[in-house]
């Protein structure tokens, strides 16, 4: 159980990162806020038209002296409906904008290998997906409630105050109660949210690990156990939910009963008073406009706090998502993209690379030079480090010893590279979309032009000449069509494509027999072509095409 100090840095934490998460909606939520408060203006001009026009009706007024004020109580009720549908694409919009901002930064946790903070795939997956999403009500609809009742009832109370002082005392001496249930039933739903989620991240957890395992409880005969396990699970988090729910409806309960009261007490008050019958007397005789005025504003002084309660469960929803989101690691801050004017050479120093919990290092004190310009190839047997080696200039290996330098300048110092590498990996990435649009892929900027004469220097364009669209012939996630040299030229047209003075490559030709990797290499010495290049493979015919050869064993 964690100590009040903890407790409250906690809390603490929690609101920092909520605060600092809705910076990135900060504009749509400003205008939903005003909208909140345009729409409790809207609500006095329908209660005074609505009054009017009845004070107008019991004097024997004819349909021409209504005509204005029916008017102005058709147009108000409009600009209500007006008002609330604009506030509503506000903070849908603010919610996008945050959530977005989240789901940025939550990713690049996720990727960046900071020291410490370590987090499951459950937690990550629950954090990165529902974590999320529980911040959408948060920002729609919670702030701009939370707004709104922080002003408008004490602003529609002070208007009803100008037509009757005793029953906008009223008004306000209900509010205490209707505050005071408020607050407890929130302290309620908080824990209710929060063991919530955890059930939640929990089921995440133990669901991805099973499937992790699938193959492994197969074998073992241990579907039973594991089907139990997830039931068990399953049902904590439905028990969670219901107490959720339970609190949400008692809550709203408690509050509708409150509000109900006050807007009787205020209605009785007014008919009494009319009739003058009141038991006790009172500074003010009330006429049936002011009357009538009063007792349709009442319900409307409760209307903000009413909504604020029913997204209440949004705030404690979003807080219990910011907490996950906070124990995920954070990204270690890197420098801006370099930018080279030349090809550089890339020299690796005593490079060690050491992946977590390996029993040993994959590359040890490597020494090696890649001079500027040239080709440069990594020959080895499977093991020896040569993608690792790649994976290093892509941020996606640790470099535990060592130094890596460009033009004499180390690696750390200039950022992430990803920027300044074409790539070409042995199992080319397929989105779903054209074959022109997936080579495009990494320069989404290039013209048609440049597409076709990326492929055409690949020969790709000629092997889909006799295809359907052909450049325009849709593809699936797993590039169903391709055939295996076709998916390797497309990826080198990927790389071609692409302005960058360097270019990895990882096995351009595996799986590809001799006559097809024969027509590649041509492919390949033609993306090579003015730039630094590194190639891991095993084909000493990918080597022939080399300035130098290093051989990794």
């Amino acid at each position: 159980m964690q100590s009040r100090p903890s407790l409250i840095d906690h809390r603490s934490q929690v609101a920092t990162r909520l605060k600092d998460l809705e910076r990135a909606g900060a504009r749509a939520l400003r205008r939903a806020r005003i909208l909140t408060l345009l729409d409790a203006a809207a609500a006095v001009a329908f209660a005074a038209a609505l009054a009017c026009a009845i004070a107008a009706l019991a004097r024997g007024g004819s349909v021409a002296d209504m005509a204005g004020w029916l008017l102005l109580l058709v147009l108000s009720g409009f600009a209500r409906g007006f008002m609330t549908r604009l506030a509503g694409e506000a903070g849908a919009i603010a919610g996008a904008a945050v959530k977005t901002s989240a789901r940025a930064d939550a990713g690049a946790a996720l990727i960046a290998r900071a020291p410490g903070g370590r987090v499951s795939s459950g937690d990550a997956t629950t954090a990165l997906v529902e974590g999320v999403e529980a911040l959408d009500g948060h920002v729609s609809r919670f702030l701009p409630a939370r707004f709104a009742a922080s002003a408008a009832p004490l602003g529609l109370i002070a208007v009803a105050a100008v037509a009757s002082p005793i029953a906008a005392a009223i008004l306000l001496g209900a509010l205490v109660p209707f505050i005071v249930a408020m607050a407890l039933a929130g302290t309620a739903a908080a824990a209710e949210s929060r063991a919530q989620f955890q059930a939640l991240e929990r089921l995440s957890g133990l669901f991805l690990d099973r499937v992790r395992a699938l193959p492994v409880v197969l074998a073992f005969q241990a579907e039973d156990r594991i089907t139990r396990d997830l039931a068990r699970s399953a049902d904590e988090l439905a028990t969670r939910t219901i107490r959720v729910l339970r609190v949400a409806f008692l809550s709203s309960g408690a509050l509708e009963f409150f509000a109900a009261l006050s807007v009787a007490l205020v209605a009785v008050y007014c008919g009494f008073n009319l009739l003058r019958l009141l038991p006790f007397p009172v500074p003010e005789q009330l006429d049936l406009r002011r009357a009538f005025f009063v007792l349709a504003l009442a319900p409307e002084v409760y209307l903000p706090l009413r909504r604020l309660a029913a997204a209440y469960h949004d705030r404690q929803a979003a807080e219990a998502a910011a907490a996950s989101l906070i124990a995920l690691p954070s990204p270690v801050p890197r420098a801006t993209a370099p930018n080279f004017t030349a090809p550089p050479a890339i020299r690796f120093s005593g490079v060690t690379i050491r992946y977590p919990d390996a029993d040993g290092p994959v590359l040890e004190a490597l020494d090696l030079e890649v001079p500027a310009g040239a080709v440069t190839v990594l020959l080895g047997p499977s093991g020896s480090g040569k993608s690792s080696l790649l994976n290093l200039l892509l941020d996606l290996a640790p470099l535990s010893a060592g130094a890596v330098l460009l033009d004499g300048r180390p690696l750390a110092e200039l950022g992430a590279l990803s920027g300044a590498v074409a790539w070409a990996g042995q199992h080319p990435l397929i989105t779903p979309g054209s074959i022109a649009d997936n080579i495009a892929l990494a320069h989404r900027s290039a013209t048609r032009a440049q597409v076709e004469a990326a492929a055409e220097r690949v020969g790709l364009a000629g092997a889909l000449g006799a295809r359907a669209g052909g450049l325009d012939a849709w593809l699936d996630e797993r590039g169903g069509g391709l055939s295996g040299g076709e998916r390797r030229r497309l990826s080198l047209a990927r790389a071609i494509l692409k302005p960058a003075p360097i270019l990895l490559m990882d096995e351009p030709t595996a799986n590809l027999d001799a006559v097809a990797e024969a027509d590649l290499l041509a492919a390949i010495r033609e993306a090579a072509r003015g730039r630094t290049t590194l190639i891991a493979t095993h084909s000493e015919a990918v080597a022939g095409l080399a300035d130098h050869v290093v051989r990794l064993t």
